[in-house]
């Protein structure tokens, strides 16, 4: 039996459908047969109406030409001749005084048998008028009626149970990959990798079924593995500045006279100051793994541009050339965008000897961003390497000076969420040069 749900109606889709298909069709059955039955009565008593007037035409005319005994002979039928005073002057071999009813179209009953009465008034030779009453049997439409309303009453209940046996077991084959998708979602863990179910090759709705919950699939292990590659990445990087800190801390506490205050703040300072960059890197490359970018609105990008060139300015950290910044606008988050300029814009002080070049353009359809130094460059080995999370090529610096490792991850990310690119080469300058691309928008 199927569970049963609220108001003790069945859960099981299965069910649910076979029962409204049932009541449906019962429905639709029922009314089909009552007006089937009306519709054939009808039509069956309008025949015997239309005998019963065929017969009364004939019998009016020997009644006119012969008198009322003419009628004598008649058998089968009922047939009188009334006059004044509903005195039977002549009569059929069936139809026995008293007078039946000359009211046209009357029904009697006699002997069990029902008849439809038409009548008509006649003149009798000699000048007298009676009234002449002709009756049909209307036992072959009873008969008839009676042999629909049992074929109704057995083939109806039959072929609903038919149909609802059929919608059964149709409905459960249809389910039938419904319900095995659900057994294989409810196989999948968190730690199951690449799980996915098999698509039908009907193109139907079951089929888009199966593609949108791989689709889920897919999202939900997106999600899993950028949250244990956070936890990781986090583990990983976290451990170094708070190991730094405990050493000087511990340290100062032995040894009081080797590491005096000013020095054991500047270094608890400056690990701070990598953890707050390790953190809010981390927690950016999170969004853009599980969000991606928020809201797209129309972004000038040669405005993020010269705010960068002006703050690199006013910071005197190197020379920068912005005079190759031209209009360009994009479709996307201001606030990732404006990351990514700032990152890379960074990434190149960090690398120059003494001078970096920063331009916008619009070129083949998207808006060009370019950010050039007069570094070391990137060996042409390590330009797909780079953009992975905590790399550094120079390890010759120190981790302060060489950033966290995760500015440029964050920028290939948040580019490929607005659907652009990003690439390295080598730059006039004799350093590095890195492109966006990003489509145009707005």
């Amino acid at each position: 039996m199927p569970e049963r749900g609220r108001f003790g109606r069945p859960r099981s889709l299965r069910a649910r459908t076979t029962l409204a298909a049932v009541l449906v069709v019962l429905a639709a059955l029922v009314v089909g047969s009552v007006a089937f039955v009306t519709v054939l009565r009808l039509v069956l008593v309008d025949g015997v109406r239309a005998g019963a007037e065929s017969g009364l035409e004939q019998a009016a005319a020997r009644v006119e030409a012969d008198g009322a005994s003419a009628v004598d002979g008649y058998d089968e039928v009922l047939v009188q001749v009334v006059g004044d005073g509903g005195r039977v002057l002549a009569h059929g071999d069936d139809a026995d005084p008293p007078a039946l009813a000359t009211a046209d179209e009357s029904r009697v009953t006699l002997d069990g048998e029902r008849w439809l009465l038409v009548a008509d008034d006649v003149d009798l030779p000699g000048g007298s008028e009676a009234t002449i009453v002709y009756g049909a049997s209307l036992d072959a439409a009873d008969t008839a009626t009676t042999a629909v309303v049992t074929l109704l009453a057995i083939g109806v209940p039959l072929l609903v149970t038919l149909m609802g046996i059929g919608t059964w077991i149709v409905v459960g084959r249809s389910l039938r990959p419904v319900e095995r998708i659900r057994r294989e979602v409810a196989t999948v863990r968190a730690e199951s990798h690449g799980v996915r179910v098999a698509v039908p090759e009907t193109g139907d709705e079951v089929a888009r079924l199966a593609d949108t919950m791989n689709d889920m699939l897919d999202r939900l292990e997106r999600a899993a593995v950028a949250q244990r590659r956070f936890v990781a990445d986090a583990s990983h990087e976290l451990r170094s500045p708070i190991a730094s800190v405990r050493q000087h801390a511990s340290v100062a506490r032995a040894h009081p006279d080797r590491i005096d205050v000013d020095e054991l703040t500047e270094v608890v300072l400056a690990e701070n100051d990598r953890l707050a960059g390790l953190v809010d890197g981390l927690l950016e490359l999170s969004r853009l793994d599980e969000r991606g970018i928020g809201e797209r609105r129309a972004v000038d990008l040669d405005d993020l541009a010269l705010a960068e060139v002006s703050r690199i300015r006013a910071a005197g950290v190197c020379t920068v050339d912005g005079t190759g910044i031209g209009a360009a606008r994009v479709l996307g988050d201001e606030r990732v965008l404006g990351r990514v300029v700032r990152n890379l814009v960074d990434n190149a002080c960090r690398h120059a000897r003494d001078r970096i070049a920063v331009a916008v353009r619009e070129a083949g359809g998207a808006a060009e961003l370019t950010v050039d130094d007069d570094g070391s460059g990137v060996p042409e080995a390590e330009r797909e390497r780079v953009f992975d999370r905590f790399v550094r090529l120079d390890e010759s610096r120190s981790r302060d000076a060489g950033g966290s490792g995760l500015g440029l991850a964050i920028v290939r990310d948040a580019v490929r969420a607005h659907g652009g690119s990003v690439e390295v080469g080598t730059s006039p300058l004799g350093g590095a040069r890195f492109v966006v691309r990003l489509p145009l928008g707005g």
